[in-house]
């Protein structure tokens, strides 16, 4: 510049200069337009704004001059070919990769979505309240985010033949019922199935025994056998009861297990034997005497009352005393209709005192004294009964045992 000045006459100079100024004048001008041309936008990359001048004409070419390349699954607020316009703002955000594994089975998702609550809406993914997520849903996404879920299925607990469904995403199987608020004491006897750390599946139902222990009494009866004694004091053909038998028992004590209520197993525990006792009967071997003729009897009852010999056979009221043989019988059998001979119902009263008579020895109708057995009235016949025989009622069979047969002396009162 000073060597054109050198140059240039000053007039010349003066002129140069001036050019000079309307040129950078001009350039200035030019400057301070291109720069007032510029538009101005705000852009949001992944919620950072920033206010951008820019004399591009579209979204798209704002971008490649901002060195953005918008991925397939990517966000952009406006489309690539939208017009600039000053104060617009732009909103980009880049896509995270998420990778959501379903009860084992992964896929992969690409979301601009701040949280994972709005990513599952907006990838249509729902899950129930009983579903097991491995992150809180109000947690933000982030690129390469692997979310596991576990889908709760259904369970079905027998307990002790009662059935229960529930919910479950795995566990142990003591987890679920505890949480089911299954009963359970891990002291008591009760069989679970599946064991309680095994874990819980899908499709395997979980089995519960409640196991009881019982204590039960048993009493079984020993039937008493008859034993026969010979007794050559007692006729031919009659028996004696000595003594009556006793039955004897067998008190047993079994333990009792049951499951669900059912006895699946007896255990003998103790058992206590009371023996039983013989019932003993003599059995009369004596042969009976031959029976005299009705005129011997007479002639023996004539002698007697004369004699001297028999003045104790006299009653002190004068009545005759005879020695007989006595046997029993009663109206309480199979067949018997209870009447006697002389019309009484020893049946209507089984304690009337009855003795059956050989009419020709004891008139029907007469009272007498039986020696054992009391006063009498002689009120029936039998087959077997003849000469110095009679049988005495009694009201069993009991009791006609324990009489048997014996020798005594009856006193003939009126």
């Amino acid at each position: 510049m000073r060597l054109i000045q050198k140059l240039m006459p000053a007039s010349k100079q003066k002129l140069v200069i001036s050019s000079i100024g309307v040129l950078a004048l001009i350039l200035f001008s030019g400057f301070v337009l291109f720069e007032a041309t510029k538009a101005e936008v705000v852009f949001a990359d992944n919620g950072k704004e920033k206010t951008v001048t820019t004399h591009t004409n579209t979204v798209g070419s704002l971008l490649e001059e901002l060195g953005i390349t918008v991925g397939k699954h990517d966000a952009l607020s406006h489309e690539m070919d939208t017009l600039i316009e000053s104060g617009m703002t732009i909103n980009y955000d880049t896509a995270k990769k998420v990778i959501v594994s379903i009860d084992g089975e992964e896929e992969i998702y690409h979301t601009t979505a701040e949280t994972i609550e709005a990513f599952f809406e907006e990838a249509e993914l729902s899950f129930s309240n009983h579903d097991s997520i491995s992150h809180n849903t109000a947690e933000a996404t982030e690129d390469g985010l692997h979310i596991e879920i576990s889908k709760a299925y259904e369970v079905t607990i027998n307990d002790g033949g009662e059935e229960k469904k529930v919910l479950a995403t795995g566990g142990t199987v003591k987890d679920l019922l505890d949480e089911a608020e299954v009963r359970f004491d891990q002291n008591s006897n009760d069989i679970v199935k599946p064991a309680l750390d095994a874990e819980v599946s899908k499709g395997n139902p979980i089995t519960i025994v409640r196991v009881s222990e019982d204590e039960e009494v048993v009493t079984e009866t020993l039937a008493f056998d008859t034993e026969k004694r010979e007794d050559d004091t007692l006729l031919e053909g009659n028996e004696k009861v000595i003594s009556e038998g006793e039955k004897g028992f067998v008190e047993k004590i079994y333990k009792i297990t049951k499951h669900n209520g059912e006895e699946v197993e007896r255990e003998l525990v103790t058992e206590d034997v009371t023996e039983s006792v013989n019932r003993v009967v003599a059995v009369g071997t004596k042969k009976e005497p031959e029976p005299k003729s009705e005129a011997n009897l007479v002639t023996l009852s004539s002698k007697e009352s004369n004699s001297p010999a028999n003045s104790s056979g006299s009653s002190s009221a004068g009545g005759k005393t005879m020695t007989m043989t006595a046997s029993a019988f009663t109206a309480e059998c199979s067949g018997c209709s209870g009447y006697t001979a002389t019309g009484i119902n020893l049946k209507a009263d089984p304690n009337r005192k009855v003795i059956a008579v050989d009419p020709t020895v004891i008139p029907l109708g007469t009272k007498v004294w039986v020696e054992g057995y009391g006063e009498a009235i002689a009120g029936d016949t039998g087959g077997h009964i003849k000469g110095n025989r009679i049988d005495i009622h009694v009201p069993n069979k009991s009791d006609a045992y324990s009489w048997g047969v014996k020798t005594v002396q009856v006193k003939i009162i009126d």
